[in-house]
């Protein structure tokens, strides 16, 4: 049975959109191997949108990156 009949729903739908799907497939199948090739993907994303927008769309980049850094911080202090 493959992975893809075991899971919920949500998790068949999300699998289903086209280009996140293939990648969040790909994730779950081989996370460690293919983890760097989604983080480049992402690093790349951030640049063009740095080129296309300038200094706007990097501010909204870090604005989103600011609870990530919340929940780090409050996870690093409460250990």
């Amino acid at each position: 049975m493959t992975d893809l009949a075991r899971a919920t729903f949500a998790r068949r739908w999300y699998f289903h959109i086209p280009v996140l799907g293939w990648i969040a497939r790909d994730l779950a199948r081989d996370f460690h191997g293919n983890i760097w090739y989604a983080i480049v993907m992402l690093v790349s994303l951030v640049a063009i949108a740095v080129m296309t927008w300038g200094l706007p769309a990097l501010g909204l980049v870090a604005l989103a990156c600011v609870p990530v850094m919340f929940v780090l911080l409050i996870a690093l202090t409460r250990g």
